[in-house]
C-alpha cells in the first residue's frame, strides 16, 4: 500500500475510540474491540494453465465472534492488504451489530488479478484458499461471501470444497450461492433495497415527501443500479441524474431506469444516453436534489466538497464514500446522512436469512424475504436515529454508539473482559 494512502484499520480504529470515549467503555472492553480476535494468513499454491505453480497470499480476519459466528466477504484483489482486511472486518462487526442480527464481523481477502486468470485457475484458486482456512470457517464458526471480484460461482466451489472435506454437504458455509445450491431469494437486490427501506424512514422521520423527490445515483453497479429502480418502484423519486466510472448523465425531466439499463448494456456506460446532459462525476454529487446516493467508491464526500452537496438526504450504499471531517460539515448543514453500514447492511441481513435457511433446511419465498428484511432495517434506522438525537452527535457516530455498545455488552456479559 502506498505510504500517503490512509491506514484504513487506523481510520475503524479511530472511529471506534471516539464511540468509546462517549460510552465509556472499560478499558480493558476498549482494547479488546481495537483489535481481531484471530486471524490466519497462508500461502496458496495453484497450478496455472501453463503448467507452473504460482504462490498466492491470502488472509481470513475473524473480528470479534462475542455475538456469534463471524461473518463477512472475501475479496479478490492485486493491492489487497491485511490491513485492509482488518478494517472490513471491524466495520463488518459493527453492522451486523447495529442490525441486531446474531452474527460477529470477519472479512478475507486473496492477492491476485481476477482478471488475468482464466475459470481454472480461479477454480483452482478458491478450493485450494478453502483447504488452508477451512479449519476456522463453518456454519457454526465463520461464513465468508462474496466480495469485489468473486462471484456466485466462486462460492459454489468453494462450498464444495468444504463439503468434500467434511465428508457431507455443508451449504450454509457460504453465502452468496447460487439458487440451485442453497441460495436465498432476494439476495440479489437486497443491498439496495436495505438502504430504500431506511430512506422511506428518514423521510418519515425529516417530514420529507419523497414522492416526486429529485434524486440522484453516484455509481451505476448492482447497488446504485437497484438503488434507482426501487426508489422510483418503493418510494416514486425520480431520478435526474446517474453515473458511472466513464461519467455521468443529467435530464431535469427524469431518467427512465430501464431505458438507462439497456443503454448502459448496449454501450458499457451510461455516458452518452440521448436526450440527456453530459455532466462529471464531481458535478452529479453537488446537484440540488432531494436525495443523493453514493454507490460507488469510497472517499468521494470530503472536507473539500462537503460544503456544496446540497441534497437533503444521502443515502450511502457504497462502503466509506464520506470522510470523518465530511461528516461533520454535513451534519453542520443539516445534511442527514443515512451512514454506510447501517445503510448497506442489507446485504449482510439476507446473507443471514441464507444462513437460516440453509441451517434448517427450508427456504422463503422472496415476499418473506423483502418483509423481513423489512422489519430488520426499520428497526435498525430507528434505534440509530434515536442516539443521535439523544445524544445529538452525527448519524454515524451515533450508529457506532449503537453497535459498538451492543457489542462491549456481550464481551462483558460473557467475561471476556
Amino acid at each position: 500500500m502506498e505510504t500517503n494512502k490512509p491506514n484504513p484499520f487506523e481510520i475503524a480504529q479511530r472511529q471506534l475510540d471516539e464511540a468509546a470515549a462517549i460510552l465509556k467503555l472499560d478499558p480493558a472492553v476498549h482494547e479488546l474491540l481495537r483489535w481481531p480476535i484471530r486471524e490466519l494468513h497462508v500461502s496458496l499454491p495453484v497450478k496455472m494453465d501453463d503448467g507452473t505453480t504460482k504462490v498466492f497470499h491470502g488472509f481470513r480476519v475473524q473480528y470479534n465472534d462475542a455475538r456469534g459466528p463471524t461473518k463477512g466477504g472475501l475479496r479478490f484483489h492485486p493491492d489487497e492488504t491485511i490491513d485492509t482486511v482488518r478494517a472490513l472486518a471491524a466495520w463488518m462487526t459493527w453492522k451486523t451489530a447495529v442490525v441486531d442480527i446474531p452474527l460477529g464481523g470477519g472479512k478475507g481477502g486473496i492477492i491476485c488479478n481476477p482478471k488475468e486468470m482464466s475459470a481454472g485457475e480461479l477454480e483452482r484458486l478458491c478450493r485450494a484458499y478453502v483447504r488452508q482456512v477451512g479449519r476456522i470457517i463453518g456454519l457454526e464458526k465463520d461464513v465468508p461471501a462474496p466480495d469485489v471480484y468473486t462471484t456466485p460461482q466462486m462460492m459454489a466451489w468453494m462450498m464444495d470444497e468444504f463439503s468434500f472435506m467434511q465428508g457431507y454437504n455443508e451449504f450454509g458455509v457460504i453465502t452468496g450461492k447460487p439458487l440451485a445450491l442453497g441460495g436465498s431469494a432476494g439476495r440479489g437486490d437486497a443491498t439496495a433495497r436495505g438502504g430504500i427501506y431506511t430512506l422511506r424512514e428518514a423521510g418519515k422521520v425529516l417530514g420529507i415527501d419523497l414522492k416526486g423527490a429529485t434524486a440522484a445515483v453516484q455509481g451505476y453497479g448492482n447497488a446504485g443500479s437497484f438503488g434507482q429502480s426501487l426508489g422510483e418502484e418503493l418510494l416514486g423519486l425520480k431520478t435526474v441524474a446517474v453515473s458511472d466510472s466513464r461519467g455521468g448523465i443529467y435530464s431535469s425531466k427524469g431518467l427512465d431506469y430501464k431505458q438507462v439499463m439497456a443503454f448502459k448494456r448496449e454501450t458499457g456506460s451510461v455516458v452518452g444516453f440521448p436526450g440527456a446532459d453530459t455532466i462529471t462525476n464531481e458535478e452529479l454529487l453537488e446537484l440540488d436534489v432531494t436525495v443523493l446516493m453514493p454507490s460507488a467508491l469510497e472517499n468521494v464526500i470530503t472536507e473539500a466538497n462537503a460544503d456544496k452537496i446540497r441534497a437533503k438526504i444521502t443515502v450511502e450504499l457504497a462502503n466509506g464514500p464520506t470522510t470523518p471531517e465530511a461528516d461533520h460539515i454535513l451534519h453542520d448543514r443539516g445534511v442527514y446522512v443515512i451512514p454506510d453500514f447501517l445503510c448497506n447492511a442489507g446485504g449482510v441481513t439476507v446473507s443471514y436469512f441464507e444462513m437460516v435457511q440453509n441451517a434448517y433446511d427450508y427456504y422463503w419465498d422472496e415476499e418473506l424475504v423483502h418483509e423481513r428484511l423489512d422489519r430488520k432495517m426499520t428497526t435498525a434506522f430507528h434505534a440509530v436515529h434515536k442516539m443521535a438525537t439523544e445524544r445529538n452527535v452525527h448519524n454515524r457516530l451515533a450508529a457506532y454508539l449503537v453497535a459498538v455498545n451492543r457489542v462491549a455488552e456481550a464481551v462483558r456479559l460473557r467475561g471476556w473482559a
